[in-house]
């Protein structure tokens, strides 16, 4: 008997090893050429690749639902999508419980990508306290919702947070962390021989360290370093706006010779008549040698008057905004060739350390110990939105140490800093006492995730 126990406990084994492997196993489409990193460009195949989208959360946030898994909802806007002439789609929050075969599908067949943000509501860094929402039980759901979208070739990059740092000083604390959960979603794709899909950040629309950020998320080991960096950027005012005076120009001067993918994960200003003009330097020789394009804000009227369109129920009206979109974009193909990209690509140095920018090393928080285990048994099953009331911000365990460099193992407490005796900068920027509520902050920080724009 135990040997016919062996067999069939061996049998069961790899039944379920074998139907997981076809879960996680791509999803090929001709349509979708997954999308890849060659120095400062993404590339869809041989061919340079430009994101021209929208940003896509229907509901927003006071009515979160997951567009992907209602093939109703999907459907009826990817046709709208369709006839703007879109490419990409960005989405704030999704449910990872859910199934999202058919939607993905649906954008792939209109030759649709994904951007995907993997925090949600009830999962994300706290603002206010990123070494102790920076856990465990935290990084189990974001790999559980990179599991359920690596399996798609249209799933072009996912975001590891939105707007966490703002334009308050206090707020640069969080970059040691969105840096180590970056290097950990990269780790985790890796380790689960994944595709390799890219992984970056998106960040606010304010000057403030903007450029110090993105040299840091691209400096360090190359297991560190983000694959590529986006910015929220609602400084080109139509009418009257132009390349120099939204200081477009001077953006493109700053990041000239960055080593890794530019985009812009939200524009559009609406404090003139919007004609995105814009989209005239975006995919032009004014900007494509550094930029590869951006994304829209947003699809669908959720109370702050940057929609496109309206929704009421299942019925869809175009705004004004929305034909505007459609003939710049029609007005302004994407180019051929190269654009002028930077072949070389690589590494930035780390800023310097000024009065706005006061992290002086590259030493990042090693993963938390409880979520070691998901880079060689996998994430298990995402949470979805199952739990309203729920919040990961104190729920697990932190990480107890630095890491060593591009390994994500700790090599000493938190309290004495690395083994050399030099603190990590997540440790050193770490403040003992806040006087207000953490969650209550943190809360600010995933509201940025689905307000956007409408905090500006």
């Amino acid at each position: 008997m135990k040997g016919i126990t062996n067999i069939l406990s061996t049998t069961v084994a790899l039944t379920a090893t074998s139907a997981l492997a076809a879960s996680l196993a791509p999803r090929q489409n001709a349509a979708t050429t997954p999308i890849t990193v060659k120095g400062n460009a993404f590339f869809q195949g041989d061919n340079r690749f430009y994101v021209r989208g929208v940003d896509y959360q229907p509901g927003g946030s006071s009515k979160l639902v997951d567009p992907l898994a209602d093939t109703t909802t999907c459907t009826r806007d990817i046709a709208k999508f369709k006839d703007l002439g879109l490419n990409t789609i960005r989405i704030y929050s999704v449910d990872n419980s859910a199934n999202h075969d058919d939607c993905m599908k649906a954008l792939s067949d209109a030759g649709i990508y994904l951007v995907l943000d993997v925090n949600t509501p009830q999962y994300s860094l706290n603002r206010a306290d990123p070494h102790t929402s920076y856990n465990d039980v935290y990084l189990q759901n974001v790999f559980a919702t990179i599991d359920a979208f690596a399996k798609y070739d249209n799933t072009l990059a996912f975001f590891s947070g939105n707007e966490v740092v703002n334009d308050k000083p206090d707020s640069i604390k969080c970059a040691p962390y969105i840096k180590a959960i970056t290097r950990d979603m990269r780790s985790y794709i890796s380790s689960r021989k994944l595709r390799k899909i890219p992984v970056g950040y998106s960040a606010t629309d304010v000057d403030t360290a903007r450029l110090e950020l993105a040299e840091y998320m691209n400096c360090g080991p190359d297991d560190e370093r983000s694959d590529f960096f986006a910015f929220n950027d609602y400084s080109w005012c139509d009418p009257a706006s132009s390349f120099q005076i939204s200081k477009w120009d001077q953006k493109v001067k700053n990041f000239t010779g960055y080593g890794i993918p530019l985009f812009l994960s939200e524009f559009g200003c609406i404090k003139g008549t919007r004609q995105f003009k814009e989209l005239g330097s975006l995919y032009s020789t004014d900007m494509t040698a550094v930029y590869s394009g951006g994304l829209v804000y947003e699809y669908s009227e959720e109370g702050s008057n940057y929609g496109l369109v309206k929704i009421d129920g299942g019925s869809v009206t175009e705004g004004k905004d929305y034909s505007a979109l459609k003939s710049s974009l029609a007005a302004n193909k994407a180019p051929s060739g190269d654009g002028g990209y930077n072949k070389t690509g690589g590494a930035s140095a780390c800023p310097a350390v000024t009065a706005g920018w006061p992290i002086g090393n590259d030493t990042l928080p090693a993963i938390p110990q409880g979520a070691e285990k998901y880079m060689t048994q996998g994430a298990g099953k995402g949470s979805g939105f199952s739990n309203p009331g729920f919040s990961s911000q104190t729920a697990g365990t932190p990480s107890s140490g630095d890491a060593k460099s591009g390994s994500g193992t700790g090599t000493s407490s938190s309290a004495s800093g690395s083994a050399s005796g030099k603190k990590s900068a997540a440790v050193a920027l770490r403040a003992p006492e806040f006087g207000f509520t953490p969650i209550a902050c943190g809360l600010v920080a995933v509201l940025s995730t689905f307000l956007g724009a409408a905090l500006l």
